[in-house]
């Protein structure tokens, strides 16, 4: 019989959570520290997108590798059902003039996914959304069901831990462990909250408005390089005015204003896996996918834990893919 594992994961966000989940249902004595207040961090503010098709269309980074974020997305299924969250499959909606839906259908058909028309923009069916406070909860309370710890504090390699998981962001502190971490750069978010409610995702050429148990979302601004969670003005006003093309009664309203920090690698895919300390496993960077590819940075992270095949995207996801010389440790 092979001897309980120790693992310390540094990190509760979704990274950090799914990846805790995972190594205790793999039989892992699991410790997750984080600094911050319970949902105080870039997951907590996130507007839970599982959206596949939209974030490969509309962003050039993650064009290439929507093989790999559908893969993630039906991962969620399974994961949903274990802890009992719901997710809201209603297809999303693009709204927009007729020349960037044009642009909007042949970035769709390249990338292979379908897409609707409607009387009021296009439709993806493949782009699903959760609620991301009830998920933070509902994956703290599996994995404490699983015997997982939660404390609040700083996470380091220890004698007595077979691995410490790095799922904190960009976390340069920490790059005496892992060098690969300095690859990875901030990246400052707004999302503004206003009362009422939204039936569905509806996406913009500037913005996007969900739905939420608080009320509707607007977000989200990308600020790369900025590491603090001052409210800029500047950038709440661009997505006020993105919100009043959406909706009309939000014109006179004062909207909640919050702001988050995620982390993202030069190719918008997060770093998964061993790190140049031997024992230190990383799992941060997923930019603005950080709810979407959590069961597939969870799933590999753990068989990395338990010396198994991490899967099909190991060599994508790999933290050393960056490095000049050819083939991956």
């Amino acid at each position: 019989m092979h001897r309980t594992r120790k693992v310390v994961v540094a990190g509760a966000g979704a990274l950090g959570l799914t990846s805790a989940l995972a190594l205790a249902r793999a039989g892992c004595d699991v410790s997750v520290l984080d600094p911050a207040a319970w949902g105080e961090n870039a997951s907590g503010v996130a507007a839970g997108m599982l959206a596949p098709a939209f974030e490969a269309a509309l962003d050039p980074l993650s064009r290439p590798h929507f093989a790999l974020l559908r893969d993630a997305r039906d991962l969620w299924t399974s994961l949903a059902r274990e802890i009992g969250l719901e997710i809201d499959r209603t297809p999303a909606l693009a709204v927009g003039d007729d020349a960037w839906l044009a642009g909007l259908r042949a970035a769709f058909a390249a990338i292979g996914a379908p897409l609707a028309d409607t009387a009021a923009g296009v439709q993806s069916p493949d782009d699903w959304r959760i609620e991301a406070n009830y998920a933070l909860d509902a994956l703290r309370a599996a994995a404490q069901a699983h015997g997982v710890r939660f404390m609040r504090g700083k996470a380091a390699r220890t004698q007595d831990t077979d691995f410490l998981v790095i799922a904190t962001g960009a976390a340069h502190e920490l790059a005496t462990l892992a060098p690969e971490l300095n690859r990875l750069q901030p990246i400052k978010g707004h999302i503004l909250h206003y009362p009422g409610g939204l039936d569905t995702v509806i996406r913009t050429a500037d913005a996007y408005a969900a739905p939420s148990a608080r009320g509707r979302l607007v977000g989200a601004s990308m600020e790369t390089g900025r590491d603090d969670l001052d409210v800029d003005p500047t950038q709440v006003a661009i997505l006020h005015a993105a919100a009043q093309r959406l909706f009309r009664d939000v014109a006179d309203l004062e909207p909640q204003v919050r702001v988050g920090v995620r982390a993202g690698a030069p190719d918008g895919l997060p770093l998964v896996g061993p790190a140049a300390t031997p024992g230190v496993l990383i799992a941060a960077g997923a930019r603005r996918n950080g709810w979407l590819l959590a069961p597939l940075v969870a799933r590999m992270i753990a068989a990395y834990a338990m010396g198994d095949d991490p899967g099909p995207h190991a060599a994508t996801l790999h933290p050393k893919r960056f490095e000049a010389a050819t083939g991956i440790a």
